[in-house]
């Protein structure tokens, strides 16, 4: 997710100039240098000099991240979290006394600019702070504003959220092999399938049972499709794999 947000504000008109990278091995820092022309620092000069710092480690990762930041962080900085799991409190109190911490949920949707976004404040952010954690994020996707409470439930649904589709796009294209339809022309069909959808259930503005009704004739091909998935409990299916998403995500936060 850090080098997929780096690409999008990239492409959306930043400068390499005014970023700042950290990696965990030379490597990686001398690829990512290469590939987008930013410059490579340590944690610690990152956090002497970035106005707004992104953590995007992961969760177990944070604890030793923040102690190392936490000598050369000024209470001025901001600090963006998109680890999961992670609440502003933990960030907070392993950070000097006033650090506002904004957290984000975002997705991988971020390289193609159509990412899902949502931020939430800790307790010392402020609307200017959460405004900065927007503009850094609108030009890669939508981004929206949530309680933190809620944050767990957005990992599971909307950070995790390409993972499912991708999973029913892989089964809907085994169906049209099964069916007798070479691999390449199935997976063109499903694919455009699911951007039209996608589109009309972002522009029409109706309701997704409304526009699934729309394709059910009385007695036809979908109806008896529909059936079929209700039969095998693929909806409760979904809401126990999403709500499990959920619990995992709490369980991170615990370590």
């Amino acid at each position: 997710m850090g080098e997929a947000l780096l690409s999008g504000v990239l492409r959306a008109g930043r400068r390499p100039g005014e970023l700042v990278v950290t990696t965990r091995r030379e490597e990686r820092g001398a690829l990512l240098r290469e590939r987008y022309g930013v410059e490579v620092v340590t944690n610690a000069e990152a956090a002497k000099i970035a106005k707004t710092l992104i953590l995007a480690v992961k969760p177990q990762d944070m604890g030793a991240l923040l102690e190392e930041l936490r000598p050369h962080l000024a209470p001025d900085r901001l600090v963006i979290s998109m680890a999961a799991g992670i609440p502003c409190s933990f960030i907070e109190q392993r950070l000097p006394d006033g650090v506002p911490v904004i957290r984000v949920m975002s997705n991988t949707p971020v390289l193609v600019d159509e990412a899902m976004s949502v931020v939430s404040a800790g307790s010392h952010a402020a609307e200017e702070h959460l405004k900065v954690a927007e503009e850094l994020l609108s030009p890669v996707g939508k981004v929206l504003r949530i309680p933190e409470a809620l944050q767990d439930g957005a990992t599971a649904l909307s950070g995790s959220g390409p993972a499912y589709f991708y999973y029913l796009v892989e089964a809907m294209v085994d169906a049209g092999i099964l069916l007798g339809m070479p691999r390449a022309a199935a997976l063109e069909m499903v694919i455009q399938s699911a951007v039209g959808a996608a589109v009309m259930l972002r522009d029409s503005g109706e309701h997704p049972v409304m526009l699934r009704e729309a394709v059910t004739s009385p007695g036809g091909t979908t109806i008896a499709a529909i059936r079929e998935l209700e039969r095998h409990g693929v909806r409760a299916a979904v809401i126990e794999a999403i709500e499990a998403a959920r619990n995992r995500a709490r369980e991170l936060a615990e370590g």
